[in-house]
């Protein structure tokens, strides 16, 4: 039997725990740290030490994170392999045998490593998440307004379409202290749903006022504005970080005037960023391409794709391997005449076309939105809605990576090259058959 060559010599592996670090070089006897600080600089430097220039571990939990910074600051290649990807053969596993295998699997080059943002881009992953994080918790609260005021049989969040808007917020306020009037409350309503729903207000605020759930209301509006307060600050924190991946503006009004053209703003969600000029900053740091003109990509979406995948596309070779990576591509599995279908696990940026996905499937103008019925009719919506993300993502892809630029023809021009394909499929079988087709002369 041929052996495997050795391709890295001093080719590492690092089992990554929350307590110790096995570490085996070449697959030698295993060497064990601690996790504070003093010992990953230690590791650090024995590695440097060794002559170790690769090294591969496997992504678990968090504890990967900050040593993969220690040994990227030492200019060292740093390999982030799938767990699941390395197993071992069945038999006893320990995590000493953990790191010999995997120092033994990259010396003959068989690990793949996986995407991990450059530094800046892990930065803004961190403070978006954060951000998500915190407006998951102030939808909780939310929920649990709304319960307190149900429990009272104060139906006025079933009438007003949102309990934290101006009017909705003014009325929790004023019942927090102590008004009971339902005209009263009306009156600090907007002039929209005075006009158009004053009767129903007036009923809804009707209800016996619980000391209990007063107390419980209180303790959420106040939670909810402490959750306000922290999203505000993320973006803060986002803002000055954008400002330093855009670099500084030049007098001309950024890098080309021409690449710089923006696509007209989609209308913001109550979630999007308070962000001064956040479309623009988006354009300047994606080098010049606005990635809001592709439908169905508002400018809160952007920031939330370029804070998991960044910017520069060009670790992925083609845009399959990008839409792979996304979880949109599906698979096969092939065992000789046996063939299954595999199904693919969506990471996070999937699951965001996916999001905007959904969003377009609704637009009645936009070629992208029969596409979706079309595909609707024949694999169902669940498929159509896999399949309209994929088109996303290649778009995504051939914008950030070549440049192209997306134009929108509109809903009549994509159904007429699906009549003209068809057309052209008909007559195809037509001939086939011996057949030929003649235009009906009414059409």
């Amino acid at each position: 039997m041929k052996p495997l060559p050795v391709l890295d010599p001093k080719a590492a592996g690092i089992d990554v725990g929350s307590e110790k670090l096995h570490v085996s070089i070449a697959g030698d006897a295993p060497l064990v740290f601690g996790t504070f600080t003093s010992d990953l600089e230690a590791l650090r430097d024995v590695l440097a030490k060794s002559g170790v220039r690769s090294v591969a571990m496997e992504a678990t939990g968090v504890y990967w994170l900050y040593l993969y910074e220690v040994l990227e600051a030492a200019q060292l290649e740093v390999v982030v392999v799938n767990g699941r990807h390395v197993r071992n053969v069945r038999g006893r596993k320990t995590d000493m045998q953990d790191c010999q295998w995997l120092a033994t699997l990259h010396a003959h080059g068989l690990l793949r490593g996986g995407f991990v943002p450059p530094a800046q881009i892990r930065r803004l992953q961190d403070y978006q998440r954060l951000r998500a994080d915190h407006i998951v918790g102030a939808a909780s609260q939310v929920q649990r307004m709304q319960q307190a005021l149900e429990r009272m049989n104060v139906k006025f969040h079933d009438v007003i379409s949102d309990l934290t808007g101006v009017s909705g917020l003014k009325v929790v306020r004023a019942i927090l202290e102590g008004e009971r009037n339902p005209a009263r409350l009306l009156a600090l309503c907007d002039p929209q749903i005075q006009n158009q729903k004053s009767a129903v207000v007036k009923k809804s605020l009707q209800g016996c006022w619980k000391p209990e759930q007063l107390f419980a209301l209180r303790q959420a509006l106040e939670l909810w504005e402490t959750f306000q307060t922290k999203i505000a600050d993320c973006d803060r924190e986002m803002e000055k970080l954008l400002h330093e991946l855009a670099g500084p503006e030049s007098p001309e009004g950024g890098a080309d005037a021409s690449a710089l053209k923006l696509a007209p703003a989609k209308a913001p969600n109550k979630n999007t960023p308070a962000i001064q000029g956040l479309q623009k900053l988006l354009a300047r740091i994606c080098g010049g391409c606005d990635v809001t003109q592709l439908p169905g990509l508002s400018v809160h979406l952007t920031l939330q794709l370029i804070s998991e995948v960044g910017t520069d596309l060009s670790r992925w070779p083609s845009e399959k391997h990008f839409v792979s990576w996304l979880g949109l591509g599906g698979g096969q599995n092939q065992s000789g005449k046996r063939k299954r279908s595999v199904k693919a696990h969506r990471n996070r940026a999937g699951r965001m076309f996916c999001a905007a996905a959904r969003a377009l499937a609704q637009s009645l103008d936009k070629a992208l939105g029969g596409f979706y019925r079309r595909l609707r009719g024949r694999l169902g919506g669940l498929a159509a809605n896999v399949a309209l993300a994929r088109k996303l993502a290649q778009l995504f892809y051939r914008l950030l990576r070549f440049g192209a630029q997306y134009v929108e023809k509109g809903l009549k021009d994509y159904e007429a090259k699906v009549l003209a394909t068809e057309a052209r499929l008909l007559r195809k079988l037509a001939a086939k058959q011996g057949f030929t087709l003649i235009p009906n002369a009414a059409s």
